[in-house]
């Protein structure tokens, strides 16, 4: 069985190299059969369709990314400074870990109009996502780091709204100093939610 577990997450991780370049939709067997040193039909048997795959590799996609930057973030003092960290974070896991971005974030893109079981699947882990960083603007109100009357869900959106305006800078204008920029967006918003 641990064979069988680790063959998966060899294909599991093959294939987020590819959504990370290519995204979802674009995955191949093909492709991932032969860079994995197997028979098209070997990975059916692990995920009986390329939806399942790609509904698998989601979730694989998230938990890298709860054990990549949001965990470590969640070690931090409650307030700013863990949401601070979890954009910093972002940024590395983005840049770093992944050959062509973050596949979470150009998932939004291939799947926001896009009907069907895996768009379903991803909906839920975005909006689970979307409750995580209100949760975050709550606890940072707890702390004292928030202004009390602030907008929690203005907060997220906002908050979404800056990282995918990094993920653009960076992925379709090659922007050198995207990163940076990113930061001090967070930053600002951290500081007008503070006022």
């Amino acid at each position: 069985m641990k064979i069988e577990n680790d063959t998966k997450t060899r294909i599991l991780e093959q294939a987020l190299n590819q959504a990370s370049l290519y995204g979802l939709e674009a995955l191949s067997i093909g492709k991932l059969a032969q860079e994995v040193n197997m028979s098209k039909s070997g990975i059916f048997g692990h995920f009986n369709s390329k939806e399942n795959l790609q509904i698998e590799l989601l979730d694989y996609a998230a938990e890298r990314f709860r054990k990549d930057v949001f965990k470590p973030a969640l070690l931090k003092p409650k307030g700013k400074e863990r949401i601070l960290t979890l954009a910093e974070n972002w940024t590395l896991w983005t840049t770093n870990s992944l050959p062509g971005g973050c596949p979470i974030l150009a998932a939004i893109m291939e799947y926001d109009d896009r009907p069907g079981p895996v768009r379903d699947h991803f909906l839920k882990m975005i909006q689970t996502f979307h409750l995580s960083l209100v949760h975050m603007s709550e606890i940072a109100k707890q702390a004292g780091d928030f202004s009390g009357d602030v907008d929690s869900e203005q907060f997220a959106f906002e908050f979404f709204s800056l990282i995918l305006g990094f993920h653009h800078a960076l992925r379709m204008l090659s922007a050198k100093n995207a990163r940076k920029r990113f930061l001090k967006a967070i930053d600002s918003l951290i500081h007008l939610f503070s006022s």
